[in-house]
């Protein structure tokens, strides 16, 4: 009678495990890139021991994007670690139309990524981590230049910070004394819209 309870209750559990898995939060899908997978190393008592370095870029495509670094002994779960961190470390970026508000230059280490707003139809001219970050966020004409490290990691952290720091076009206009439209890049100044689009 034991043994048969107990293999029920195996029964029962390996069931749960089989099914099928728990549902997610009921927020929007996100759009996940990886940007880099790299192997590592560290020097201990005996030799080496290898591991995977990946790095992720999570958005929703509309004004939100995180990024996230894991570690593990093999691809899969190096990059779960990485999914959940930038899934945790979401955080929302000005975007106006398109394009971001106004050009900005960020270092990161010794990365130096330039950003500057372009017109509808430019299309995101950037690569690698770059790229994969302003497209998460939900950019899509924008103009990029990496003037400093060619690394992937400190290009896309120099990108996701330099994100962080753009400013919103109303705040912006009230804290100078100035219409909308004065601090709005040159082609949307006469279409007579004030506010972003994530607005």
């Amino acid at each position: 009678m034991v043994n048969r309870n107990q293999q029920q209750r195996r029964g029962d559990r390996d069931n749960r495990r089989g099914g099928p898995p728990r549902q997610e939060s009921d927020g929007p899908e996100l759009d996940t890139r990886i940007v880099d997978i790299t192997r590592v190393a560290k020097v201990i008592k005996g030799g080496r021991r290898f591991a995977f370095r990946a790095l992720i870029v999570v958005g929703d495509n509309h004004g939100k994007v995180g990024i996230g670094m894991g570690k593990a002994r093999s691809v899969q779960d190096a990059i779960r670690k990485a999914t959940d961190r930038a899934k945790n470390n979401m955080k929302k970026v000005e975007v106006l139309g398109s394009t971001i508000p106004h050009e900005i230059v960020h270092k990161h280490a010794s990365a130096v990524v330039m950003l500057k707003p372009a017109s509808p139809g430019t299309g995101v001219i950037a690569g690698g981590g770059v790229r994969a970050v302003l497209e998460a966020a939900g950019v899509k004409d924008v103009l990029t230049k990496s003037l400093g490290s060619k690394s992937k990691l400190n290009a896309t952290y120099a990108t996701f910070q330099g994100l962080q720091e753009l400013k919103n076009v109303n705040e912006e206009a009230v804290r100078r004394g100035k219409t909308t439209a004065d601090v709005q890049p040159f082609w949307r100044r006469g279409d007579g819209r004030d506010n972003n689009s994530s607005n």
